[in-house]
Formats: C-alpha cells, structure tokens, sequence
C-alpha cells in the first residue's frame, strides 16, 4: 500500500466511526516506530510535522526520509503539516510532496482567515494535497505556535459558512480541548462536534489528544472525530525513555548508543500503538 491521499484515510475512517492516529514524529527514529507500529497493528496512520520539526531536519531531508521508510509499506499511510500559520513553508511543504497540511490562521479575524484558507485549498487541491482548516485557536502551545488563553468559540453558523466557503476537507474546532498536557479531565463540549457533522458531513480533528479518556475518546469518534491528534504523549515518552535508560548507563558505566536508541523505539511502538487500538483503527488497513 503505498502513501495515500490524507482525505482518502479520513473518509473511510469518518464513514465508518474509527480514528486515525495523526501522531507528531520528531526524528527518523519517532517517524520509523510510529509507522513500524501501524504495520505491527494493520492501522492506518497520519504522520505529522511540525514547522519546528521541518526546520531543524530540513524539508529535503525530512521528505527522504518519509520516502525512504514508507517505501513499500503495507498499510495506508499519509503525510500531515501541522499547525502552520506561515504560507511560505506551506507552499514549500505542498510542493514537496506532503499529503495534507493545516493552515493556522485562527490568530486572524475570522473573514481574512476564511479568505486565505480558499486560497491554501485551491493551492493544495491543484496539487492532489488537502487542508485542514480552523477557527478558533487551540488553547496551549505547541512546538510554539499558539496561546495558553483560551479563544473565543465562534457560532455554529460561522463555522459552517467557513467550511463551506473554503472548501476545506478536514475541519478542527475548539470544543475545551488543549495542547499539551491537561491538570484535570478535561471538560468538552462533545455536542459542537455532533451540530457541525450534522449540518456538513465533514471529518473532524480533534486536537489535544494526550491525556482524554478512553471514554471521551470513543464518544467524538463516534460523534465524527475521524483524525486524532496526539503530539505531547510521544515527546513525553520519547524523552522519558531516553533519560530512564541513560540514568540506568549511567549507574552501570555502560554506554551503548544502539541499545539506547532500540529502547526508546520500543517504547514509542508501544505508545502509538496503543492509541490505534483505542482509536479503533486497528486491522483498518486496506
């Protein structure tokens, strides 16, 4: 199964109420075991970059390595900008080759964000890519873009005037969800993404996925949360990883580079694969 068109993996996964992990990688280590996981568990899965990640790789050298690990591979797979809010590096990701990219324009009144996602979706769909697009910010920062003041949500009416106009084909609202790590469960307002599916079929991501419930999850899938974004849950265990066994080398005077890295990709497999199963993506492949 080769890469595939990120709307092609979201609309089977809307259709038939699952989630596809959409999961932040941060080197080739973190990219090979979130794909090494999806083969392990037949899921499909959303590999996304941030713009920091695409800067301190470098497009061309990010891209290879996507081209390179997803050669031959046997489930669907696609490959998601996240959280761009600059056009230049969208442009640039887009011509690249990534599948699917999220213009963040929701620091913008909402008319000139709805003006420039038109614009980002006619740039991506001449190029067989696709857009996710939002309105309100999602509170927290993430790889620093955003803002731990929770935005304003807009009107039912306002979102649907939005997707409908911009023709966007994934769309993202705020619904009391963060980025980042949450100190208490979260308070969300499920019905938002009921309302919006009911008037627009149109797959929905929710963001600010670490640290839901298992419950809060299989309740938005099955409301139309077809993308779920998980990002701080991957950082957290990439790092934890790397400190646990190098705090254990350290006790034991042992220093061995490949052991530390086929520990940590251990523990990232375990982590992605996981939520797949959650997410009920799992034997999704086609």
């Amino acid at each position: 199964m080769p890469v595939v068109p990120t709307r092609e993996i979201l609309d089977r996964a809307f259709a038939e109420r699952y989630g596809v992990a959409a999961i932040n990688i941060v080197n080739d280590l973190s990219l090979e075991a979130v794909l090494a996981a999806a083969v392990e568990v037949r899921a499909p899965v959303i590999v996304q970059t941030s713009v920091k990640t695409v800067r301190s790789i470098g497009l061309d050298l990010l891209y290879a390595m996507w081209r390179e690990l997803t050669a031959g591979i046997e489930v669907p797979v696609a490959l998601h900008l996240d959280h761009c809010p600059e056009r230049e590096v969208i442009t640039d990701c887009l011509r690249k080759g990534w599948n699917s990219v999220l213009f963040d324009a929701s620091a913008l009144p909402v008319e000139e964000n709805q003006r420039q996602t038109v614009e980002v979706v006619a740039e991506a769909h001449a190029l067989g890519a696709h857009v996710e697009g939002e309105i309100e910010s999602i509170t927290g920062v993430e790889d620093g873009i955003g803002s731990d003041e929770e935005a304003e949500r807009q009107s039912l009416e306002t979102a649907l005037t939005f997707i409908r106009t911009t023709g966007v084909d994934v769309f993202a609202p705020a619904i009391g969800n963060a980025h980042g790590r949450y100190k208490a469960e979260p308070k969300l307002d499920a019905q938002r993404v009921s309302d919006i599916v009911a008037a627009e079929p149109i797959p929905i991501a929710l963001h600010g996925g670490t640290g839901m419930t298992d419950a809060q999850f299989a309740d938005l899938i099955a409301r139309g949360c077809a993308k779920v974004n998980i990002s701080t849950a991957l950082k957290v265990t990439f790092m934890r990883s790397n400190l646990e066994f190098l705090s254990a080398a350290e006790a034991r005077d042992s220093w061995d580079p490949p052991s530390l890295f086929k520990a940590v990709r251990a523990d990232v497999v375990d982590l992605a694969a996981g939520f797949m199963r959650t997410f009920g993506s799992a034997g999704k492949a086609w």
